[in-house]
């Protein structure tokens, strides 16, 4: 009997050690390539992805890019620099992923459909799609880091 409850606890602590939490993706994430850094958190709910960094390399004139390719015309001129592109994600705790939300990608000015999910504490697996199907998509991943 004791090894039983010895067995029964042991299952019990794993599973919360391993347990995924809603809020384990919020934090600051590098892009894949390491040429931004988003800033996820949650806002009235749902997961939202500003980019709060963007390497030097990449700036035009000294300034980061603008949202030149967005189909509409009075963005195309905001700095890409603190543009929110991932939004209205919610956790999903049976699929252990978040979905729901849209992923924007300001090099073709589209938005996309688009879901989450976390490879162990610091790796954020990204997957845009398009119509309603998540087999026709793009999957990227971002690293967990610092601002």
């Amino acid at each position: 009997m004791k090894k039983l409850l010895l067995f029964v606890m042991l299952i019990v602590y794993s599973s919360v050690i391993f347990a995924q939490g809603a809020d384990d993706i919020t934090g600051i994430w590098w892009t894949e390539g390491k040429t931004s850094k988003i800033k996820v958190e949650k806002k009235e709910g749902k997961y939202i992805g500003t980019v709060v960094y963007i390497i030097p390399e990449k700036y035009v004139n000294g300034a980061p890019g603008k949202d030149a390719k967005n189909p509409d015309a009075n963005l195309r001129n905001r700095s890409v620099l603190q543009l929110q592109i991932l939004s209205g994600l919610v956790y999903n705790a049976d699929d252990k992923e978040w979905a729901g939300g849209s992923i924007y990608d300001p090099s073709a000015g589209k938005n996309y459909e688009c879901f989450v999910w976390l490879e162990g504490k610091d790796t954020l697996q990204l997957k845009g799609f398009v119509a309603g199907i998540r087999m026709l998509g793009r999957k990227s991943s971002w690293t967990r880091t610092t601002l």
